[in-house]
């Protein structure tokens, strides 16, 4: 799907979005990645030096000194767009929270972030920037030094040892139908922490086959990846066989990672 980015800060502009002075404007997710089809909407990200000043049609909260992030959303004709005003000083707030020295305290990432802010850091990393593309350049050099994509593989690791766990446990109980949905989500997991390794720690599970056609990691071809994910394999008569070969298969990947 084609789409003329030329047209967002002339549509912004019509609407008297964004203020006068900010360090950049930027499309994110699936547009700005090329994933996008007719539906999506046109995600937009707005950030400036000072707090939104005008009015407020909606917003969001999160756990930083300046908490609002103001939010607008409208229709364009038939396509859905969307925009989030940030300030440089919440993201710099946000990258202190995956500092190196934040991660040496095993702090996990949920805890360290919400979703809003994991997604604000790697949305710019994915971005598609409409105005201050070297301040969008900058920042993503500073994610990529900091811990972020550290603490992705490594949330992502600890919750697919813990399916593994899981999984193993309830076939040893002779819980199998419990013990399938678990190795489905200890292989989901292992995935994303071998894409994040790779920089695409996206975890939205629809965006998965995009980020392993995108990363190509050698250590998982999409060929096995596919197998796995639409359970081609599995066989209901000897569900057994195929949760014993994905566990194996997760805990392989773990070993190629690379924290």
């Amino acid at each position: 799907m084609t789409f003329d980015f030329t047209r967002c800060l002339p549509e912004l502009s019509a609407r008297a979005l964004p203020p006068s002075r900010y360090r950049s404007a930027f499309v994110v997710g699936s547009l700005a990645r090329g994933w996008a089809n007719a539906a999506s909407d046109v995600d937009i990200y707005v950030v400036g030096d000072e707090p939104w000043s005008g009015p407020v049609p909606a917003s969001i909260r999160l756990s930083l000194e300046h908490p609002e992030v103001v939010t607008d959303s409208w229709y364009a004709g038939d396509r859905r767009w969307e925009l989030k005003y940030w300030t440089a000083g919440q993201l710099a707030e946000i990258l202190a929270k995956v500092s190196w020295e934040v991660f040496e305290t095993g702090q996990p990432l949920g805890q360290s972030l919400g979703r809003d802010e994991e997604q604000l850091l790697e949305r710019i990393l994915g971005c598609r920037p409409l105005h201050g593309a070297d301040w969008v350049l900058e920042q993503q050099g500073r994610i990529r030094d900091s811990a972020f994509l550290a603490s992705v593989v490594s949330y992502c690791l600890a919750n697919a040892d813990d399916f593994v766990d899981d999984a193993a446990g309830q076939l040893a109980e002779g819980d199998v139908a419990s013990a399938v949905l678990s190795a489905r989500q200890a292989f989901g997991h292992a995935v994303d922490a071998l894409l994040a390794a790779h920089g695409e720690c996206n975890r939205l599970v629809k965006w998965r086959a995009r980020r392993m056609l995108a990363a190509r990691p050698k250590a998982l071809s999409y060929e096995r990846y596919w197998a796995v994910e639409t359970m081609r394999d599995f066989d209901p008569a000897v569900p057994e066989a195929w949760i014993r070969d994905v566990m194996a298969l997760c805990k392989s990947l773990s070993l190629e990672v690379e924290i």
